[in-house]
Parts: structure tokens; C-alpha cells; sequence
């Protein structure tokens, strides 16, 4: 173990899920090639649904902030037009959009494929064993991530280790805000009732561990097989495993 926890006065560990709980080949090969593949099945079954209704209205606004940046293309078809919801959804996939309309809606597509088994949640080895050792050494466990929270829950469920939720405390997603914003830190650890230094965050992405830091959080850097090299990596204590986490 290179990291003892109690010794630096933490009490809450905040896990990024791709490229830190997660292999990037699991989200990128998988679970995004999946919501591409099921969307239309999806927009068309579920077009009768309040989901549908909830994602048009967000995807809607959304859209119309990009055309006024001219970011996006003008809409064909009204806005409930199910082509035209598939449309922008691709677009936004292309452009691996952070966008809230389209995560919800990718992550009830993964929903509906963890439910009938189609998909199974994916991390690695040492994950299972680090957040229980972790939580019987009195330590919280927290998941933020781009991902829906709904996402976030069915992949943690439905992993070859078992159901690992009830080792989490909580799912956060971008609805507390950006995850290379500091605000959204601070607004997390309110959430968690913690001091912002008593949480570490782990993450592969250096800019979000910028902003977690500013908010006053500690930080660790995951350094995973296919993770790519980030900016600024030498600034950040790293590390490769969970097993180098210790209480």
C-alpha cells in the first residue's frame, strides 16, 4: 500500500468510473456502441413514454443552444419528431458530448440492456475487494461521472463480482455539475456532509482533478492499461491499482 487513508484524513473516497473503476475499451467498445445500435429501437418503443417526453424537452433545449452558437444543424421536423431525435443524438455521439439529454437517454438504454442481460457491468479486478476493505475500514464510498446515475447503479449491480451498490454511498452524476468544475466538488462534498479535505477523488483525467483540488479535495491520478497520457500527469500523485489504497 502506498496510500494510507486514515494517515491523511480521509473518510470519503469519490471514484470516476471510465479509465479508474472501469476499463475505457468497456465504455467506449461497449456500452456507447450498444446506446448506437438500440437507439432507434429505443426512441420508436418508448415514443408513447413520459422517458421519451422528458428526453425530447432536454435534447430540445439543448439543440437550440447549439444552433445559437452555431454548434449544430438546424432541426428537420418538429421537435418530437423521433428522426430527428435519433438525428442529434448521433451528432452528439460523434462528438463525445457531455450532454444530459443524451446521457439519460444512453443510460436507459443500457438500463433496458442490463435488465434483460444483454449487458453486464465491467471493472477491474481490484475494485470489489478495495471498496469493501475500504467501507469495513470505515471509509465512504461515492461514484461521480458523466454517466446517468441510473447508469452508474446498473453497471455497479450487475458486475462478475456480484452486486457492489451496497458499498456505495452515493451516485453523482453532472446533474451536481461539470466535473472540471470546482463547484461541483464543493457541491458534492456538501452533499456527502464532508469537509472537502477529507475526500480524495480518483480520476484519470487531469483537469477534473484540478478542479476537484481548487475545491479543496485531495486527489489521486489513475493510471490504468489503456488510459491516455494526460497533461500535467507529474503534478498529480498516481496510481495504478486499488490495492495501493490502503485504510
Amino acid at each position: 500500500m502506498t496510500v494510507r487513508l486514515g494517515a491523511r484524513g480521509v473518510g470519503c473516497v469519490l471514484l470516476d468510473i471510465e479509465g479508474t473503476t472501469t476499463p475505457i475499451s468497456f465504455v467506449h467498445d461497449v456500452l456507447f456502441q450498444f446506446a448506437r445500435q438500440h437507439l432507434d429501437e429505443f426512441l420508436h418503443t418508448e415514443r408513447n413514454s413520459p422517458q421519451h417526453a422528458d428526453i425530447v424537452r432536454r435534447l430540445t433545449a439543448e439543440h437550440a443552444k447549439d444552433v445559437t452558437r452555431g454548434e449544430a444543424p438546424p432541426a428537420r421536423g418538429g421537435a418530437d419528431d423521433e428522426t430527428w431525435v435519433a438525428e442529434y443524438s448521433r451528432w452528439l455521439m460523434d462528438r463525445d458530448r457531455k450532454s444530459p439529454g443524451l446521457k439519460l437517454l444512453q443510460g436507459l438504454i443500457w438500463e433496458r440492456g442490463y435488465r434483460v442481460g444483454q449487458l453486464r457491468g465491467q471493472v477491474f479486478d481490484d475494485v470489489p475487494p478495495a471498496i469493501r476493505r475500504w467501507q469495513e475500514g470505515g471509509i465512504e464510498v461515492a461514484i461521480y461521472s458523466s454517466g446517468s446515475e441510473l447508469a452508474q447503479r446498473r453497471l455497479f449491480e450487475s458486475t462478475e463480482a456480484g452486486d457492489l451498490t451496497p458499498f456505495i454511498t452515493a451516485f453523482f452524476d453532472t446533474a451536481f455539475g461539470a466535473k472540471i468544475a470546482a463547484g461541483s466538488y464543493r457541491t458534492i462534498a456538501r452533499a456527502l456532509e464532508r469537509d472537502p479535505a477529507n475526500i480524495v477523488f480518483v480520476s484519470d483525467v487531469t483537469t477534473e482533478l484540478s478542479a476537484a483540488r481548487t475545491a479543496g479535495l485531495q486527489v489521486l491520478l489513475s493510471l490504468r492499461p489503456g488510459n491516455p497520457v494526460q497533461p500535467s500527469a507529474d503534478q498529480f500523485e498516481s496510481i495504478a491499482s486499488f490495492d495501493e489504497i490502503g485504510t
